[in-house]
């Protein structure tokens, strides 16, 4: 050993200085050399960095900012991978603008194989019945499901679903309405909460109809459900009548102080706990309203219409319905009746409001044609000016 460092020691240095030229880590013995190899490594690298920045922002629709963090994660020396990925999409039914939403929520699909990785995918939901333009609404509203496993994730959330309905079209219904449903272990969630409601002798149809149409009710701790279960009965709903699954869904929908603020606003228009507690019981989506819609139609009824806001409780249902679509404009027919003393003051308002849209005109339009032959027009106006203001929103 000390015969080899003796002879390392006699070695002319030059002997060993191009033999360790090809690692950086070698280049120590010849300071300058070393500097121009990083010199040229960090050029190159800021070029490529700068050219994924670049390409993301002006081709991809990513803010400045997105794409530099984006460029930490997804590497491309050309545009070819990421514009075939756009392309794909394309292809497939989504607009520019949703593939953007898709590649900027999900940045590592641009460095993903489009037949490989991504077609199977959509041909699953193709065959299970999805149209275009659902598998678009179901990847645009979840792009993590096209980094799930096929087989191991995608395919056996499905199979529990198909297996429960029994059905292939009720099990892409739930998908549709919570895409995030194939991306949660099932048998933690659903399956356990499922047992749950039978054992408390909820119908197996109507598990299945909460089940299809809000998947995400179930999307919760078996400990906390169970206590909402609990909670709902002891609310007097019974099991086997289907408000109880909708009263079920209303308290998953919310968090504890949501539901205290929304009592409290109830309580600003004078309801007691006893009539809060009967308009649940005969409507359990009063509660999963906006505290902004629960103001602005309770707002209508007592300032606009001038009515005691207790004759409300006794009729929730009234509080879903829209504002500018349908209260304002039967109202005005109704205004009109009543200037004209054509129908009393106690007018039934579940007449006015709940009633079809046939119903309502046979009753409070075609009935006065001779009285009052301006008052289709004036309706149709009313409807007219609220579609009107919807196409503004969009």
């Amino acid at each position: 050993m000390m015969a080899m460092v003796g002879f390392l020691r006699r070695s002319p240095p030059l002997q060993v200085s191009f033999t360790l030229s090809s690692s950086s880590s070698k280049l120590q013995h010849f300071p300058f050399l070393h500097f121009c190899f990083f010199c040229t490594a960090s050029s190159s690298s800021s070029k490529q960095h700068s050219f994924i920045v670049s390409h993301l922002v002006n081709s991809c629709g990513f803010s400045h900012q997105e794409a530099l963090s984006t460029s930490k994660i997804v590497h491309f020396e050309t545009p070819e991978k990421p514009d075939s990925v756009f392309a794909f999409f394309s292809g497939h039914g989504f607009s520019e603008s949703q593939t953007s939403k898709i590649v900027r929520r999900q940045p590592q699909l641009l460095g993903f194989n489009p037949e490989k990785s991504l077609l199977p995918k959509l041909q699953f939901f193709y065959s299970k019945g999805a149209s275009k333009s659902d598998v678009v609404r179901i990847l645009v509203s979840t792009p993590a499901i096209l980094k799930r496993s096929l087989e191991n994730q995608i395919i056996p959330s499905f199979n529990f679903f198909k297996d429960f309905f029994q059905s292939e079209e009720m099990a892409i219904d739930a998908v549709k309405h919570f895409p995030r449903v194939l991306l949660f272990d099932l048998g933690t969630y659903v399956e356990s909460n499922i047992k749950a409601m039978q054992e408390v002798e909820v119908p197996r149809s109507n598990i299945a109809t909460l089940l299809r149409l809000q998947p995400r009710a179930f999307m919760v701790r078996p400990d906390k459900f169970k206590e909402i279960l609990e909670e709902v009965k002891e609310m007097g709903f019974d099991p086997s009548k289907f408000k109880f699954v909708q009263a079920v869904h209303a308290m998953r929908a919310m968090s504890k102080s949501t539901w205290k603020r929304k009592i409290e606003v109830y309580k600003q228009w004078g309801w007691s706990e006893n009539e809060i507690r009967l308009a649940f019981s005969k409507s359990p989506c009063c509660m999963m309203l906006s505290e902004d819609k629960i103001m602005a139609t309770m707002d209508f009824f007592f300032n606009k219409m001038g009515k005691k806001s207790s004759l409300i409780a006794p009729r929730p249902l009234l509080l879903s319905l829209s504002l500018e679509k349908r209260m304002i404009p039967r109202y005005s027919v109704v205004q009109f009746l009543l200037s004209k003393g054509l129908i009393d003051k106690d007018f039934s308002l579940t007449a006015v409001f709940q009633s079809t849209e046939n119903k309502f005109l046979q009753k409070f339009v075609n009935a006065y044609k001779e009285e009052a032959p301006q008052l289709l027009n004036l309706y149709q106006k009313k409807v007219g000016d609220s579609k009107n203001q919807d196409c503004l929103r969009e």
